[in-house]
């Protein structure tokens, strides 16, 4: 059975919904957090399911090194084409995230925008977490971005809807917490004029000590967690779950 987010007719459909232009242009103010939280000025930079480019772009316009790696063909090709917009180098790579492994290469690795807990058994996200481990050299920093469980329990909505910018179509989202509350069922729904669109996919979800023990147990050390990127305390207040952690003992 093909893995839902192997159908390139998600992110072809979905994709005004999932990358606006908004979004696009909020990369800039979101990079300049992100490398702040890492404390990070100099080295190469792996972006792991990168999608259409957002931070690797703009990542690249900095003067970085950076490789983006994504599963899908659809989304590669916009972000190339994007940087070639932009004039900008960046190494563009079609790999599974369960199997891109380069050891001992990137200094900052980042995951984000709910990337991670795609996979059916959870043994896949720790192998996950163990390559991005494997792949940063000894120092070297990870930064992952989800939506935690504390989150999502406390503003949980069943079901919403929104319109596409351009007013074309609407997309109806339909969630459902299972599995003794370790995965969310969503069933998105897109509607654009006569044609109806059914997506189905499934997400493991973490709570703040679960993404910790996880990233200890990858190898990760130093794991501290945030409520959003601009470092305020994973607590009640918190919009999403990041977390930043580094390869190595340090005192």
């Amino acid at each position: 059975m093909t893995e839902w987010f192997a159908d390139e007719s998600f992110w072809k459909d979905l994709y005004p919904f999932l990358f606006p232009d908004t979004r696009f242009a909020a990369a800039v103010e979101e990079t300049d957090k992100i490398l702040a939280l890492a404390k990070f000025s100099d080295g190469r930079i792996l972006d792991l399911c990168c999608g259409p480019g957002r931070h690797c772009i703009e990542l690249a316009r900095r003067g970085f090194k950076v490789t983006g790696v994504d599963r899908s063909p659809f989304l590669l090709s916009i972000a190339k084409e994007r940087a070639e917009t932009a004039g900008v180098q960046v190494e563009w790579v079609h790999e599974d995230m369960r199997n891109f492994v380069r050891p001992s290469t990137f200094d900052l690795v980042l995951n984000l925008f709910t990337a991670f807990g795609y996979f059916e058994k959870a043994a896949e996200d720790e192998k996950v977490l163990a390559n991005i481990h494997e792949s940063l050299v000894h120092g070297g920093h990870f930064i992952i971005d989800v939506r935690g469980k504390e989150s999502l329990a406390r503003g949980f909505i069943p079901t919403a809807s929104e319109r596409s910018p351009d007013g074309s179509a609407t997309l109806i989202q339909r969630h459902e917490v299972v599995d003794d509350w370790t995965r969310i069922r969503n069933e998105w729904i897109l509607i654009k004029g006569d044609d109806v669109k059914t997506f189905h996919f499934l997400l493991n979800i973490y709570s703040g000590s679960e993404l910790r023990h996880i990233l200890h147990q990858a190898g990760f050390h130093h794991i501290q967690l945030y409520g959003d990127l601009d470092g305020h305390s994973y607590g009640l207040d918190a919009r999403r779950l990041i977390a930043v952690a580094r390869k190595g003992h340090f005192d």
